[in-house]
Order: structure tokens, then sequence, then C-alpha cells
């Protein structure tokens, strides 16, 4: 029996989760972030107020989520390669939109629609294009397009992954993470991986060791963990409500649990005046903890974040990029235990990654032929590395870059030559403005 088109409804993803789960399928089992007050993230900080969803919730969005991944099937976008699906994706929602179009002539009625009960909102958003770039990927309402384009991508990257967001699942009951994830394999057979984000604090305060236990068993692989850094000093300053010894405890109880650990630290969060503490401490809290794996994420300052304010007011000032490096070298050379560090974040300078302790002098070769360029070079390596991160994760670039980039244009290429060392910063820091973390 074919799909019923009128019956497809857009259903709530997870815009936010981890780089290794870009080709997942998502659901969120609640919305938005239960702490909310580090200080230098933006992502929950213009989305739909803290709440968990009843399980019932859940349900009905893998019920819709089913609907699409049967509709991809039907209409033969299974098995697609390069662009095809994706090209096709606008013209599957016209169908959709006039078969419930024609549904609306004969009942009146239009399919229930799920969204969040709490619209966004994004203070003075309409006067700041930065935060105009950023909500145009942090969707906290997806339409039908983008809930299609999700399902499709999931099953191109394999159809085998899954992650239950949004930002810290420790805090549900371990019986209604269990549910949940019966559900999605009931209808999504050929899941067989399942992640979620978690706080070391939840770990350590609100889950008890056979909670934790019980998780796995359930069928949960991976819990990923925000620990950005291991300096008290850092995490009191950036308000993450957790100390470093909490971040060992949360993730040695996590791993003793049975439960895969992926950490992320954020090079740069000390700025330039806690940025050696902040790259030794941290260092001695990974090789406590020996994660599975270890995922740099570079510090950004985003617009309209507390952390922006402390920029302004002269009380947070910015480590410089090669600052930045350094404290990746400190990391890579101080971090002893048997480990895999990844470097799979835009923020990042230098794609940095390998397994320790094998793997040591190759990614230490790697940090210091970049130190030892010149201060100009430095520039000019940094530009480019910025322009292919850009064009990554876009396929292109936006026409402010452009401009700024024009008068440098030939025949041949770019001739930097005539750029001032300010005018390179300057672009710098556009384009890394607006790369996703």
């Amino acid at each position: 029996m074919g799909v019923e088109y009128a019956a497809i409804e857009p259903y709530e993803i997870c815009s936010i989760r981890p780089p290794t789960e870009n080709a997942s399928l998502t659901f969120r089992l609640t919305r938005n972030c239960p702490w909310n007050r580090c200080r230098f993230c933006p992502v929950y900080k213009f989305g739909a107020s803290f709440s968990r969803r009843e399980i019932a919730e859940v349900r009905a969005d893998i019920r819709r989520a089913q609907r699409i991944d049967d509709m991809l099937f039907d209409e033969g976008f299974i098995g697609l390669r390069g662009a095809s699906g994706w090209d096709r994706v606008p013209a599957l929602v016209r169908k959709i939109r006039q078969a419930q179009s024609d549904a609306l002539g004969m009942t009146g009625m239009l399919p229930e629609r799920a969204m969040p009960s709490a619209a966004p909102s994004a203070p003075d958003a309409v006067d700041d294009p930065r935060i105009e770039w950023f909500m145009s990927w942090f969707r906290e309402a997806p339409d039908l397009a983008d809930s299609i384009s999700h399902v499709y991508a999931w099953r191109a990257g394999g159809g085998e992954t899954c992650f239950l967001g949004d930002a810290d699942s420790l805090i549900l009951p371990p019986a209604y993470l269990a549910e949940a994830m019966e559900a999605a394999r009931a209808a999504f057979p050929t899941l067989r991986r399942f992640t979620v984000y978690g706080r070391t604090k939840s770990a350590v305060k609100k889950r008890s060791m056979k909670e934790l236990a019980a998780y796995a068993r359930a069928g949960l692989h991976r819990v990923h963990f925000g620990l950005e850094s291991g300096c008290d000093e850092v995490l009191a300053l950036m308000d993450k409500g957790v100390t470093g010894e909490e971040h060992v405890a949360g993730c040695l109880k996590t791993k003793e649990a049975g439960l895969s650990c992926s950490v992320y630290v954020m090079p740069g969060l000390g700025g330039a005046a806690l940025s050696e503490k902040h790259a030794h401490d941290t260092a001695a809290v990974l090789a406590k903890i020996a994660p599975d794996f270890i995922r740099l994420r570079s510090l950004e300052v985003f617009p309209q974040t507390p952390l922006e304010a402390l920029v302004r007011e002269g009380r947070f000032v910015e480590a410089s990029e090669e600052r930045v490096v350094r404290e990746i070298r400190t990391l890579v050379e101080e971090i002893d235990c048997a480990t895999t560090i990844l470097s799979d974040s835009a923020s990042n300078l230098l794609s940095v990654g390998g397994r320790l302790p094998d793997d040591r002098a190759a990614m230490l070769e790697v940090i210091d032929s970049y130190l030892a360029l010149d201060a100009r070079d430095k520039l000019l390596f940094s530009l480019q590395a910025r322009l292919e991160s850009f064009h990554g994760q876009y396929g292109g670039i936006t026409t402010d870059i452009v401009d700024e980039l024009r008068p440098y244009l030939t025949d041949d290429g770019v001739d930097y030559s005539r750029a001032s060392d300010d005018h390179l910063a300057r672009v710098i820091r556009l384009i890394r403005g607006k790369l996703m973390p």
C-alpha cells in the first residue's frame, strides 16, 4: 500500500549534534539544555525553553520519520548516488503540499503539526546579521524539506546510527530512554548505534552506577561530554557548573558502566590570561579519564553570548591563533594515556589527529610546521585554511567574503601581496564567525 502523502509531516530533529552524528537519525527527547548557563555557548540561547518531552510525543515523531522513510522508498530515493536525491527534495515537498491542499479542500483540516511548544526567540536577531546567519543552520522548527532531507541523509549515510537529544539526555530515567530506543528500533530495524550528549555533573549527581549500566543494557552505546576544560578557574569563568575532578568522576563512572566516552575540549577557552593553565590542567584531566575519543573544538566567540559581553567589557581577552595552537601542542604532548584525538570541527585551524601515544610525534610535527612560519605566512595559512573550511561546509563562498577578497583577485587566482596584515586578519575573522563549530 502506498504512502498517504497528505499525512506526511515535519518532526523535531536535533540541529545540534556531534560531528560523528551528522548522518544519524535524530529525535528530541528534551528541548534545549537544562543548564544553559555556559558563557561561551550560543546554541541553546535562542531556542524553545527547556522541557522534557512526553514519551508519547517522541513516539509520534518516530512514526512521522517512519512515514517519511516509507515515502522515500516509494519514490525511489533509496540507493541514489551523488546529488540526485537532494535535487529531488523540492519537487517532493511540492507533491506533499499539493496532496495536503487537496485534503484540505475535501475535509477542511490539515494534519497536526509537530512543532516546539515555545517559539524560537532571538533578542535583536533582526538587527544582527551574525545571528541571522547562525539561525540559518540552527533550526528550532524544521520544515518538511528539513525533515525529508534529514531522513534521506541518514539512509544515504548507511542507516545504522541514531542520536537522541538535546543537550543532556542523562537527566532522563533509564526506562524512558529504553522505551525511546525500543520504539526507534521497531520503526527502523537497521539501527545499530545510539548516542547522546550528557553533562559529567549529571553522570556524577543524577545517575547511579546501576542506572548508567541500565542505559548500556538498553542499547545506548556512547555518551558525548562537553568537558571544554579541566581547569577549575576556566570552568568557573565560563559558568560550566562543574569542576575538573567532577569531569573525571563522571567520565570514569560512565566508562565503568559499559558506555563509550567521547569528550570535547575547547582550546582558547581560557583566553590569553589562562591559556597555559587551561592547557596543562586539561591535559592532566584527560590523562586521568583516558576517554575513547578527545575532540578538539577551538573557541569562537559567538554574538550575543555572555562571553561576548565579557570581551566588550575587557574582562576576557581572546588568545591568538598561535597561542591556541600552542595549547593544542601541550595537550598532544602531555596527555599520557591511550586515546584518539580528533580535529573534526571547522573551528580548528590545524587538522591534528591520531592515536596516542603512537601518533604523538606525527601530530607534533604538523603543529611545529605551523609554528615555524613567520607572522605573515601564519596569516596567509589561516586565511587559506578558513576558506577551505567554509567551502567544505557550505559548498561555496558568500558574497560578503568575495567582496573582501575582490581587490586581490587576478586572472590567475588571488594575489595577497597587496593585502595588509590588518585586512587579512579582518577577513579571517569574518570567515571564522560564519563557520559552524
